[in-house]
């Protein structure tokens, strides 16, 4: 009976998932209770998308970075330097309960200068402004949580804020960052177990390849950068009003006020314009993939960090308005070419018919396969497809699966790591899998299976789970990577 299910749904349904732009309907999950889903589609449209994660749950628990990767380091020592690592972890505290949240704290509205490189002034005329997007409405009170960890919570669990060895990270740097010339593969390492916050927007900057290494050149290059983003507004911007750019813009129109809904600083009208309008410039200057749902996701972590430099308190309550209109013009502007630098990697995951995400969930049903073959059986025994729930975690990059502050940490690797985005993404992707083998063997049915990995319990994620995840990737990537024969049965 599930097999004819499983063919009649993918006869009726030609399109590959995440290609539909339009919205499907949706009922309230507890309804699943009272009639067992017949097939995967009904599955789909009688529970919640995971666009309802609160990001903001919980308080951030900070753990110590993984190992950073030396040059030329023999593969049999690097898996015992992560296994280490992971055992390391597991003995660090045992973790009774989690405290309860803050109360809510009001954003003061106080702004300090930028730590990283000098912001360019820009004229705030000329660009256009529609009206407000709709807000969404009844949204609940909640405790102010961190999205980004502050620099003395980023050591491991139980220190003492600003250990000697985190004071020994802030001290290499600053070093590294005020140099004429930064050595970028030093900044990598350095980076790769973990960004301090007052480093972390310039970092991001430079690794991503914004930025150049050369201290005199960066504001040339940012102020050059800056124009030419506000040169393609002008240019393009207007244009969203014409019949052959509509489907694009009314989809960007419905995605941006779903992206982070609890968190109130992503409701705010003059954030959603930012938005708008670095999507619709994305989409019209790369029309062979255009918008795709889920790109939205991908500007929120740069903005954040860029907003951060100028903000002294946690960023969720802040009210943009405040700032400069060159600082806003700014931190829009280099979200924009951030964004795009990552999205150059992978752009053949939102081209048609998305071959990158084909691949790459292909890759990781064979992984898996390999590194854990009880999980990968227990799939084919309830006819679970790994498209099913691998889509969304290469089309997002895991960022509806983990809070917006351990999506933050996990972007610090990723932007050390050789293709973090493409290709390092992939070992996480199966570490995080495997995370959940206990809960995955203990589903006994279809909806069970899709249900637990549609919604997987990272609420309370930190650091210091983040850190055990990326552990578990390192190790797996050099078991791997460069061993295509361990996919052989």
């Amino acid at each position: 009976m599930a097999t004819d299910n499983k063919i009649q749904f993918w006869k009726r349904n030609a399109k590959v998932p995440g290609s539909f732009l339009k919205e499907a309907p949706k009922t309230n999950a507890l309804s699943i209770k009272s009639k067992k889903a017949s097939s995967f589609l009904e599955f789909a449209r009688s529970t919640n998308d995971a666009w309802d994660i609160g990001d903001d749950e919980e308080e951030e628990f900070l753990g110590g970075p993984p190992p950073t990767t030396p040059p030329n380091l023999n593969s049999k020592v690097a898996v015992a330097t992560a296994t280490q690592v992971i055992h390391n972890y597991s003995k660090v505290r045992e973790k009774p309960e989690w405290p309860q949240s803050p109360e809510r704290v009001q954003a003061n509205g106080s702004v300090v200068k930028s730590n990283s490189a000098a912001q360019l002034s820009q004229p705030s005329d000329g660009s256009s402004f529609r009206k407000p997007l709709h807000k969404q409405q009844s949204l609940p009170l909640r405790p102010v949580i961190p999205l980004i960890a502050r620099i003395s919570d980023q050591n491991a669990s139980g220190a003492p804020p600003m250990a000697v060895r985190e004071k020994t990270r802030l001290e290499k740097f600053r070093q590294l960052l005020a140099s004429q010339n930064t050595d970028l593969e030093e900044l990598r390492r350095c980076s790769w177990s973990g960004i301090p916050r007052e480093f972390r927007p310039i970092t991001w900057r430079l690794l991503s390849g914004y930025l150049p290494a050369n201290m005199e050149r960066r504001e040339i290059v940012l102020k050059r950068k800056r124009d030419e983003y506000f040169g393609f507004i002008e240019q393009y911007y207007d244009s969203r009003n014409e019949e052959h750019h509509q489907d694009t813009y009314r989809q960007i129109h419905i995605d941006i006020p779903r992206t982070n809904p609890l968190i109130p600083l992503f409701q705010q009208a003059p954030v959603q314009e930012v938005f708008e309008r670095i999507l619709f410039i994305w989409a019209i200057r790369h029309p062979a993939s255009g918008y795709v749902q889920g790109i939205n996701d991908l500007v929120t972590p740069f903005f954040v960090v860029f907003l951060s430099e100028f903000v002294e308190e946690d960023v969720e309550n802040f009210d943009v308005t405040v700032l400069p209109q060159h600082v806003q013009r700014n931190i829009e502007a280099d979200s924009f070419w951030c964004m795009s630098k990552l999205l150059d990697g992978i752009q053949d995951n939102y081209t048609f018919a998305q071959p990158g995400i084909q691949t790459k969930v292909k890759a990781l049903e064979e992984l898996v396969s390999r590194i854990d073959e009880h999980v990968h059986n227990h799939f084919q025994k309830y006819e679970v497809e790994y498209l099913q729930f691998a889509f969304r975690w290469m089309n997002n990059l895991l960022m509806r699966e983990l809070p917006l502050r351990c999506t933050i940490r996990l972007w610090d690797t990723y932007q050390a790591e050789a293709e973090g985005f493409s290709h390092f993404h992939l070992y996480i992707c199966a570490a995080f899998l495997i995370k959940w083998r206990k809960e995955i063997l203990e589903a006994v049915d279809f909806q069970g299976l899709l249900l637990l990995l549609q919604n997987l319990p990272t609420i309370h994620w930190g650091n210091e789970e983040v850190g055990l995840l990326l552990a578990e990737a390192y190790r797996l990537k050099y078991m791997f990577a460069d061993a295509p024969s361990h996919y052989r049965r």
